[in-house]
């Protein structure tokens, strides 16, 4: 019986990967809607202030977190493109093994889809289009004028992934002791 539920864990018996794509297909749905409304109906820089910490904007991202890379020539483009395609194949693959594990592969379903939406942009317009900006006054040392890099849904969910992975690694270090 044990081998049973441990052999579940490891091949990912339990629902397969469905679920985890479908959750990854939402993510991926709202990460491109939110980005053809913004391409609709903002010119790149406008802005519309929501609240007095928050800001919709148009922002094209041609580099990676950050900007990083973004004036490095174009090649940058093709660099991230296939980076992006290469994690998605990766994620599918520990997905596919570990699809039992629930926070797991939730993690995984929010990078698959950040990544992918990501690519999307990527490939159709050669940069990533932001929108979302979050300024504070405190952040003024950190970020000029005290805003934070405009980012979007993808951008969002490779966040909340990469928060549960690490999560997921610490419950599982301490279920180890």
């Amino acid at each position: 019986m044990a081998t049973k539920g441990k052999t579940r864990l490891v091949r990912g018996t339990g629902g397969g990967m469905l679920p985890w794509l479908g959750l990854a297909l939402i993510l991926l749905i709202a990460d491109q809607f939110t980005k053809v409304l913004v391409v609709g109906y903002y010119q790149l820089g406008d802005s519309t202030v929501v609240t007095s910490f928050f800001n919709l904007v148009r922002v094209h991202n041609t580099g990676a977190a950050f900007s990083f890379l973004a004036s490095a020539g174009g090649w940058q483009r093709w660099f991230f493109t296939a980076l992006g395609i290469a994690a998605a194949g990766f994620i599918l693959w520990m997905l596919r093994a570990h699809s039992a594990q629930r926070l797991f592969s939730f993690a995984l379903a929010c990078i698959l889809a950040g990544a992918v939406g990501n690519v999307i942009d990527r490939v159709l317009y050669g940069y990533v289009v932001d929108f979302l900006q979050f300024h504070w006054s405190w952040l003024s040392p950190v970020f000029p004028g005290g805003f934070f890099p405009a980012f979007n849904i993808a951008d969002s969910a490779i966040t909340v992934g990469a928060t549960a992975l690490i999560l997921d690694e610490l419950l599982r270090v301490r279920r180890g002791r």
